[in-house]
């Protein structure tokens, strides 16, 4: 109910609440305050939390006080779990490892209070069990996760199953690869516990991980920046795709390489977020320079072998925040260990700050994950 006529709605057990006139003397009454039988005033004296006016009829089963409250608690009420079995590891701390996996989290500023935290999770398929039929191998996985503060309460809980369809021909190759998941959640400044449960459902093996979330609070008047991402892939969505799916930020899918090794014939994606620019007071606009250094970091003493620069306007983002999304075609580099740092310099506010990664070039082509 928006009572205040202001847009703020809230959530009311109040049936009779939604009355436009019940505090307009003599407008809207009811056949009994018609006939004089009670006023509009008695309506504020109800004691079951309502403030409806006698009827002569008698009121429905469903306004009754303890019904009411009962649907309430309904509402406001988490939904069920699916993966039953899987919630028990989370509470009682149980370790099992039959399934290793590795996960990365990021970070991105959404408001100055809320930012999203994608949740990436890698499977090699080598652990998953394939049941074969009609010539196609499938495996199922069962993801539970859970977000808790410090002292516990939980915040956030996800659940999803995970299918992974290979055929005949293709599952020797495949089971070299690697499946990813990712969830992005929003989530306020803060400490958290990230509790990952995954399961194989053919043969029911389990691996479980426990970890510290340290979300990081953006400040309204400091140049900061996202975590970079180092991706295998980075490519703009239809308008009906952004925000929705995974690995999908804003309108861009980024789909990160987890163990940051890619073959001479990749490319690397570079994906980062800029905020807090400062926007000169005549133009409207930002004025932003950002340089991209590669260093070879394998040998003796680092080796710069690219710089490159280029500014905001190149990038035709010339607004307080933008975004890099960047593919570098590492056929030039040798294989090795390799540092890139993307260094920003907002020239209006004075401020530089730079975001780095560590990446490795292989001779030969990486096996593709999915």
């Amino acid at each position: 109910m928006d009572t205040t006529m202001t847009g703020e709605y809230h959530l009311t057990s109040d049936p009779c609440e939604k009355d436009a006139l019940a505090k307009v003397p003599n407008a809207g009454l009811t056949m009994a305050e018609s006939l004089g039988q009670s006023t509009k005033a008695d309506r504020f004296t109800n004691t079951d939390g309502t403030t409806c006016g006698p009827a002569l009829g008698g009121r429905p089963a469903s306004w009754n006080e303890f019904d009411r409250v009962s649907q309430l608690a309904k509402i406001g009420a988490p939904p069920p779990l699916k993966f039953k079995d899987l919630e028990p590891l989370v509470t009682s701390r149980v370790l099992r490892n039959q399934i290793k996996f590795d996960y990365r989290t990021d970070y991105m500023r959404v408001t100055s209070d809320t930012v999203l935290v994608p949740i990436t999770i890698q499977i090699p398929n080598r652990q998953l069990s394939f049941q074969s039929k009609e010539g196609v191998h499938s495996a199922v996985m069962e993801v539970f996760g859970r977000i808790t503060t410090i002292s516990g309460r939980v915040v956030q809980t996800f659940e999803d199953t995970v299918n992974r369809d290979f055929p005949e021909s293709l599952l020797r190759q495949s089971l070299q690869g690697a499946s990813l998941y990712q969830k992005a959640v929003p989530l306020r400044p803060g400490m958290y516990r990230l509790d990952l449960v995954v399961k194989d459902v053919n043969s029911g093996n389990v691996g479980t991980w426990y970890t510290s979330l340290r979300v990081p609070r953006y400040d309204e008047d400091k140049l900061t920046s996202s975590t970079m991402i180092l991706a295998d892939q980075i490519e703009r969505v239809s308008s009906k795709q952004i925000g929705l799916g995974q690995f999908v930020i804003g309108d861009t899918k980024v789909r990160p390489r987890m163990d940051q090794s890619f073959s001479q014939e990749e490319r690397l994606g570079v994906y980062l977020q800029v905020y807090n620019l400062s926007v000169d007071e005549k133009t409207h606009k930002s004025d932003v320079g950002l340089d991209y250094v590669v260093t070879r970091i394998d040998g003796t003493a680092p080796k710069e072998v690219v710089r490159k620069s280029e500014t905001s306007a190149d990038l035709g983002q010339t607004g307080q925040q933008i975004t890099l999304g960047k593919l570098v075609s590492l056929a030039p580099f040798e294989p090795g260990r390799y540092k890139i740092t993307v260094q920003i310099n907002d020239k209006i506010s004075k401020q530089s700050i730079s975001s780095a990664a560590e990446f490795t070039v292989k001779p030969t082509v990486a096996t593709a994950k999915n």
